[in-house]
């Protein structure tokens, strides 16, 4: 019979890889509630419209990429493809809105995209985001970025480089989608046909597009930074004179707006100055609460692809993360040598210790093979003298030293303490 093998565009995720993974996760989640932000978990799929309305129609995430089918009921239903707009859907739904403001969120979940696959790319990923929600301020966006920054900092990943731009606001689009109009209007025949769709809804999208005929022929498209509004233009300002206080190095880069259409004002990028890949991106998205069916709502967050972030880590970490080992191999032959071993361990186990012991009915050789392969830190053996004389002897597989010891689960966790 034929072997099932994993769906394209998907990985297993091995325990040799995954004490990795849960480091780096770890690390992240301490940063993000150093800054205040709470874990929230939203279901893996939502209805359709929640991503046509808060993503927008016009994106390559809604145009090419999502996972969608009809359930059994009829209903239009998407594997989540990126977290927002299911957690600003969860704020909204379960009254989060009446709570004292900011609202700080943050989630570390599997997204889906039907992409092409290639490295670093896969359809089933992983994402770390943050949203705050409920402050217009700058200082939401500086926060914001910060914390961004701290995630890389924590990991100790060297040369990433901020970007920021700003891409306005609804009311000084107008004129700004105008301009970009006529400018792409000259050649929109030489454009690809998604372009073309995009040209009287949203312009903007056009200057996200992958096509490389397309890149090339947005070069010297106006920029929306020289049409802003006095209130975006201040915001924009302020956050650059807040991060230049902070001493956060950055830079202008015109050509951000982000793939998803719910972002407003302040948009950033995280970018890995040796590939020059995004390794975090963000924004602002003052619209989308209100989208929902809320209140006029600001808000603004980022995500950052958790296989991305493994990349950069793996390559640059100079600290070595170590597998978890036990702190105590047992080993035991005989029926009552085994039951009390399985005492032991038990109590070890409950007392906060990483206890392994025989489940095989190895002799004790291969016993003493296998607990050397775990690389355990100490070793007992339980036999019949040890039962008879009530001692056993903890050896410590690094130094070798043999510290004898009762056979009394208390005398045997003081030297586990010291070694």
């Amino acid at each position: 019979m034929e072997m099932i093998q994993k769906p394209k565009g998907t990985r297993d995720l091995l325990p040799d890889e995954s004490y990795k993974w849960q480091y780096v996760e770890r690390k992240l989640a301490k940063v993000l509630e150093n800054y205040g932000f709470k874990e929230i978990r939203v279901p893996v799929f939502e209805y359709t419209e929640l991503f046509q309305r808060g993503v927008g129609e016009t994106t390559d995430v809604v145009q090419k990429e999502m996972y969608t089918f009809d359930d059994k009921g009829g209903r239009s239903i998407t594997l989540r493809p990126e977290g927002t707009a299911g957690a600003v859907r969860a704020y909204l739904e379960n009254g989060m809105s009446s709570k004292p403001s900011p609202i700080k969120l943050y989630y570390n979940m599997s997204m889906y995209r039907y992409e092409n696959v290639q490295k670093g790319r896969l359809r089933e990923f992983h994402q770390i985001g943050a949203e705050l929600i409920g402050s217009s301020s700058y200082l939401a966006d500086v926060d914001t970025i910060l914390m961004a920054k701290s995630l890389f900092d924590a990991l100790n990943i060297p040369n990433i480089k901020l970007n920021i731009n700003s891409i306005g606001c609804p009311k000084c689009r107008g004129e700004y989608q105008k301009k970009l109009r006529e400018f792409i209007g000259k050649n929109l025949d030489s454009y690809c046909d998604t372009c073309k769709t995009r040209f009287e809804k949203n312009p903007m999208r056009i200057l996200d597009c992958k096509e490389k005929r397309c890149k090339e022929l947005n070069v010297g498209a106006p920029m929306m930074i020289d049409y802003l509004c006095e209130e975006c233009k201040e915001h924009f300002e302020n956050v650059k004179t807040a991060l230049k206080a902070a001493n956060v190095d950055f830079e202008i880069d015109s050509s951000i707006v982000r793939g998803l259409d719910y972002y407003t004002k302040t948009v950033f990028e995280f970018v890995d100055e040796k590939t020059g890949l995004t390794a975090l991106g963000g924004g602002r998205y003052d619209g989308l609460v209100e989208e929902f069916g809320g209140a006029p709502t600001p808000a603004v967050g980022f995500a950052t692809g958790v296989e991305r972030v493994m990349e950069l880590f793996e390559a640059t970490n100079n600290e070595e993360v170590k597998e978890n080992v036990p702190d105590l191999y047992i080993v035991s032959c005989g029926e009552k040598e085994n039951i009390k071993a399985i005492e032991v361990a038990e109590t070890l186990r409950k007392a906060g210790f990483y206890v392994e012991k025989d489940i095989m009915e190895r002799s004790f050789k291969a016993q003493f093979k296998y607990a050397d392969k775990l690389n355990c830190k100490n070793v007992i053996v339980i036999g019949e003298n040890e039962l008879e004389s009530g001692t056993v002897k903890v050896k410590n597989m690094s130094t070798g030293v043999e510290t004898e010891s009762a056979l009394d689960t208390d005398a045997i966790i003081e030297i586990l303490k010291n070694n």
